[in-house]
C-alpha cells in the first residue's frame, strides 16, 4: 500500500499517539487512517477503548482540581501561549488537515484561521467570567452569584472541520477552568493530535487536555456518556448520534451543547442582487464540497428570476476545479468516503426519478475514488429526498418559489434549524424574514455564516441542537452559578 507523505517544517507535529494524563500512549491496537484523494495510507492510529478513556476521564478530574485553581489571568497566558504555537504551525496542521480531509489546500488553511480565532478570542475571556451583586429584600444580608467551571468535560468532534471543532470547543472550557478529554473522529484524527502537541508545549498542566482515539467510536461514547466524573459533553455530529449521547446522558444528567444536522435553506428573491446570490451561494453551497452542517441544503428562487439565476450559477459551477487538495489549482477536493459518494447518488437518483433534470454534473467523477463531479438539479420538488433529508455533498437543488410567505412555509418546514441564508434589497422583507425563520443562525445576503470569525455565536434550534459556540456566549456552558447568600453583615 502506498504511504501518504507530508512535507512538514515541524515534523514533531505528525504523531500517532495518543495523550493521557502528560503521557503519549500507544496501542498493539490501531487502525489505518487514509488520504481519502488518493486512498494511501497516512498513519497507523491507537485503537482504544473503555479502559484507556477511564484512565484519561480519572486524569482530567485530578487535574481539574488544580487547574480550575489557576488564576485566569495565568490561564489566559497559557491559551495565548498556544495560540502562539498554533499560528506559527498553522500551514504544517493545514497540510495534516487536507491530505486526511481531504479540502482543498486553500480551505483547510481558512479552517485554521477560523480555528485560531477562538483561542485568541477565549484567552481574553477568561479575564471576564464576572460574577454579580444583588440587592436583598433583607435588612442586613447579601446576595452574590459566582460562576465557577462545571468540571471534567468531553468534546466529540467530527470529520469535516477536525481543526476548527476543537478549538472551538475546548477554548472556552480552558478559559472557564475546565479539563477534557477529546475524541476526534476516526477519519481525521490526526489534526486534533497535532493540535493537543501544541497545547503540551504551551504549557498545559499534565491530565488538563486528554486525547483518545478509536475506529469503534461507540465504546468511548459509552464511557463518557456513562462516567459520573464527565459533567459536560459537547458534540458535534449528526443528529442521530446526538440523539444516543442524549439518551446515554440521561443517567448521570450531564450538561449537554449538542451542534447537530442541518438542512439549510437558501432563499433568493426577486429584488435580489443576483450576481451577489450566485457567489454566496457558491461560496456556501461548495465549501468542503458541500460536507459542512451548515451548507444550503434547499435553493429556493422567486418564479420570476428562477431560470435567469440558475442559469448564472450553472455556469459558475462549470468552473470548479476538482481534484486533489494538494493540488494548487483545486477548488473542491473529494467526499470523506464512499458512504458519501452512495448519499449523493441516491438523492439525484432520487430526483430525475421524480421529475428533475440535472444541468450539470451528476455522477462519479472522472478521477475516481471518492470524487464527484459539483451538481445542479433544476424543477426539484418538495416531495424528493434533497428536499427534506441534508445531502452533505455537492448537490445544489433549486426549487421554484411564488410568494414569501410560500417560502417561509417551505424553509420551515423541517424538524432541523441550523443555519439559513436569504438574499434581498428590501429591508422590511429583510426584518420580516429573518425574524419569521426558524434557525438559530441567519446569513442576510452572505452564503458564508460560519466562518466568520470566533465572535459570532454558532448553534442551532429544533433537532439541530441547543447551546452556543464561539462569541462572548460561548463560554457560559462551561461555567455553573452559584449563589451565595451572607447573613448579619452588620
Amino acid at each position: 500500500m502506498k504511504i501518504s507523505k507530508i512535507a512538514l517544517k515541524n515534523k514533531s507535529l505528525l504523531v500517532n499517539k495518543c495523550l493521557i494524563n502528560g503521557k503519549w500512549v500507544g496501542s498493539k491496537k490501531t487502525f489505518k487512517v487514509h488520504n481519502p484523494s488518493t486512498g494511501d495510507l497516512i498513519a497507523e492510529i491507537p485503537d482504544l477503548g473503555k479502559k484507556e478513556t477511564s484512565a484519561a476521564i480519572d486524569a482530567a478530574e485530578k487535574a481539574f482540581y488544580l487547574w480550575s485553581k489557576v488564576p485566569a489571568i495565568e490561564r489566559s497566558k497559557i491559551l495565548k501561549n498556544w495560540h502562539k504555537l498554533v499560528v506559527e504551525n498553522a500551514d504544517d496542521i493545514a497540510k495534516i488537515l487536507t491530505t486526511e480531509q481531504g479540502k482543498p489546500l486553500s480551505d483547510a488553511k481558512g479552517e485554521m484561521n477560523y480555528a485560531i480565532s477562538f483561542i485568541e478570542w477565549f484567552a481574553e475571556e477568561a479575564k471576564r467570567i464576572y460574577g454579580d451583586i444583588m440587592p436583598d429584600p433583607i435588612k442586613n444580608k447579601r446576595l452574590m452569584a459566582l460562576k465557577q467551571p462545571v468540571g471534567v468535560c468531553a468534546a466529540i468532534t467530527p470529520w469535516n472541520f477536525p481543526a476548527a471543532m476543537i478549538t472551538r470547543k475546548c477554548a472556552p472550557g480552558f478559559a472557564a477552568g475546565c479539563t477534557f478529554v477529546i475524541k476526534p473522529a476516526e477519519q481525521t484524527p490526526l489534526t486534533a493530535i497535532a493540535l493537543v502537541k501544541l497545547a503540551e508545549d504551551a504549557g498545559f498542566p499534565k491530565g488538563v487536555i486528554n486525547i483518545v482515539t478509536s475506529l469503534e467510536p461507540e465504546e468511548i461514547g459509552a464511557e463518557i456518556t456513562s462516567n459520573i466524573k464527565i459533567r459536560k459533553i459537547s458534540f458535534t455530529g449528526s443528529t442521530e448520534v446526538g440523539r444516543i449521547l442524549m439518551k446515554q446522558s440521561a443517567p448521570t444528567l450531564k450538561k449537554l451543547s449538542l451542534e447537530l444536522g442541518g438542512c439549510a435553506p437558501f432563499i433568493v428573491f426577486e429584488d435580489a442582487n443576483l450576481d451577489h446570490a450566485v457567489q454566496g451561494l457558491m461560496l456556501g453551497k461548495f465549501r468542503n464540497g458541500g460536507q459542512a452542517c451548515v451548507s444550503p441544503n434547499r435553493i429556493y428562487v422567486q418564479e420570476k428570476i428562477y431560470n435567469t439565476f440558475v442559469k448564472k450559477f450553472v455556469i459558475e459551477v462549470k468552473k470548479l476545479v476538482v481534484g486533489d487538495g494538494m493540488a494548487a489549482k483545486s477548488t473542491m477536493g473529494p467526499l470523506i468516503d464512499e458512504r458519501a459518494i452512495l448519499k449523493v447518488q441516491d438523492h439525484i437518483k432520487d430526483a430525475v426519478k421524480k421529475g428533475a433534470t440535472v444541468e450539470t454534473g451528476g455522477k462519479p467523477h472522472k478521477l475516481g475514488g471518492n470524487f464527484f463531479e459539483p451538481t445542479v438539479l433544476s424543477n426539484v420538488t418538495k416531495k424528493m429526498k434533497c428536499a427534506s433529508e441534508e445531502t452533505f455533498g455537492p448537490l445544489a437543488p433549486f426549487i421554484k418559489f411564488k410568494t414569501e410567505q410560500e417560502v417561509i412555509a417551505y424553509a420551515n418546514s423541517t424538524d432541523f434549524g441550523l443555519a439559513s441564508y436569504f438574499f434581498s434589497k428590501d429591508i422590511a422583507r429583510i426584518w420580516r424574514v429573518a425574524e419569521a425563520i426558524e434557525s438559530g443562525m441567519v446569513g442576510v445576503n452572505t452564503g458564508l455564516y460560519a466562518n466568520s470569525g470566533a465572535h459570532l455565536p454558532f448553534g442551532g434550534v429544533k433537532q439541530s441542537g441547543f447551546g452556543r459556540e464561539g462569541s462572548r456566549y460561548g463560554i457560559d456552558d462551561y461555567l455553573e452559578i452559584k449563589a451565595l447568600s451572607f447573613g448579619n453583615i452588620e
